[in-house]
């Protein structure tokens, strides 16, 4: 479940309609990886996501070889395999051509057990559709990777050279690429354009609770329990900010644990979900 609003919804629809990323920036635990979860399933698009970290290359979401799995059978007495047999694709590849992802960019000549397995086995949509890519935290990247993007991303094409291969979009629609940041590292400026960005701020109270009632129903326990955390917010005096997610995590475990807002306990649960044990002395 997701809650929307004016902003978030056009800015979807500006991407899908000028077929540019989405650039989505704002603090840990806002809701940024899963919106495109949401969207996903929304549109019953195949979801793919890659989440990134300080080692990420660009040509990671593309394609690379799996030069462990070509050391192990090095070691057998089938010996090594065909080059080919070796390239494992990337989420971009997938999300492009999944038909020729699975076929490792050969026109021919695999057997099944050298083909490539989806990263989004056990979804509902058509293995054929158009997908929603999640880049996650691209600011952990080296700074040459957003850069070293840019022509995939634009042109949502690439070439794979072991295989002599120019990989380009197999659906009607391309992809939507949802790229996130938590703003640790200034992204180039050359991504930034080429990118629609959107921007996730700290949600007010009445969209808190709107995003509450959305995962847990609008019944008279979550309004009251809504109403404590949100009071609790407003008390504290060290000056944390509580996150869309940490909020939940509150109204979550009041639930699970059958506490009432009224009760000595519900302070206790939600000042544990938000890790405010003990704060005072330390």
């Amino acid at each position: 479940m997701y809650c929307y609003d004016d902003t978030i919804i056009l800015a979807i629809n500006v991407a899908l309609a000028a077929r540019r990323p989405l650039l989505v920036a704002g603090p840990s635990g806002s809701g940024k990886s899963s919106m495109a979860r949401h969207i996903a399933a929304t549109l019953k698009w195949r979801y793919i996501e890659h989440v990134v970290t300080s080692r990420t290359q660009a040509q990671d979401l593309l394609w690379w070889n799996d030069t462990v799995r070509r050391l192990s059978d090095a070691q057998t007495k089938a010996g090594v395999k065909q080059d080919y047999a070796y390239i494992e694709p990337g989420a971009l590849w997938w999300a492009f051509s999944p038909d020729t992802a699975a076929r490792r960019g050969r026109d021919s000549g695999l057997k099944d057990d050298e083909k490539a397995h989806p990263p989004y086995e056990g979804t509902e949509a058509d293995p054929c559709a158009p997908a929603v890519v999640l880049i996650d935290e691209i600011d952990k990247a080296d700074p040459d990777v957003p850069n070293s993007l840019l022509v995939p991303l634009g042109s949502f094409t690439f070439r794979v050279a072991p295989v002599g291969s120019t990989i380009t979009p197999e659906a009607a629609e391309p992809p939507l690429i949802i790229i996130t940041t938590n703003e640790e590292r200034e992204l180039p400026p050359a991504f930034r354009r080429r990118c629609i960005e959107l921007r996730i701020t700290p949600p007010s109270q009445e969209r808190l609770r709107r995003i509450a009632m959305a995962h847990f129903g609008s019944t008279a326990k979550v309004k009251s329990l809504c109403d404590k955390a949100l009071g609790l917010i407003e008390r504290k005096q060290d000056g944390r900010e509580i996150s869309t997610a940490q909020f939940l995590d509150a109204i979550r475990a009041c639930l699970g644990l059958d506490v009432e807002a009224r009760s000595d306990d519900a302070q206790k649960v939600m000042e544990a979900a938000w890790d405010f044990l003990n704060t005072q002395g330390a």
